[in-house]
């Protein structure tokens, strides 16, 4: 599973609040969502990202509540993959659960604007001609990203009794 997208940088502990603001998350309106992502931290976010983009973050990406919105609002606005040093643990599961691709890469060097190509299966992260390792997604997450979140993954695997 390649994927391919412009960077979009930021730095550590990038919190729930500061991926969509709690005001926000009273709706089921992903569309609303999306046009509030990040913008606590960078309030053109919405406005410049394309789909496709990627978030690349440094530790601790997610940290905070366990709203599933966080990621919601990122694949909505058009995210392809999030790269980070280190996820919170929820945030990670919820990102799965919902079909957003992440993928931790504890040394990048990547800047604004930067096109990355990432291959979720082997963790090789390249850009600007380097080449990173980052963490081997494990086959069955892989499996439930490609169909676009558990919810889907379980559905089509019967023995579930979805």
């Amino acid at each position: 599973m390649k994927i391919i997208g412009k960077a979009h940088v930021y730095g550590d502990n990038i919190d729930t609040d500061r991926i969509i603001p709690g005001k926000y998350t009273k709706t089921l309106d992903m569309q609303s969502l999306a046009e509030h992502v990040l913008e606590d931290l960078d309030p053109e976010f919405s406005k410049k990202v394309q789909q496709g983009d990627i978030v690349v973050a440094g530790e601790n990406f997610g940290c905070g509540s366990s709203r599933e919105q966080a990621p919601l609002a990122l694949k909505t606005a058009g995210v392809s993959l999030i790269i980070a040093k280190s996820f919170a643990r929820i945030f990670f599961r919820n990102a799965i659960n919902i079909g957003l691709p992440i993928i931790e890469v504890k040394d990048y060097n990547i800047q604004l604007e930067d096109t990355v190509e990432v291959d979720l299966i082997t963790g090789k992260v390249e850009v600007n001609g380097n080449t990173y390792f980052g963490t081997k997604m494990p086959d069955v997450m892989v499996d439930i990203l490609n169909e676009n979140g558990l919810v889907n993954y379980l559905s089509k695997h019967k023995q579930y009794n979805l």
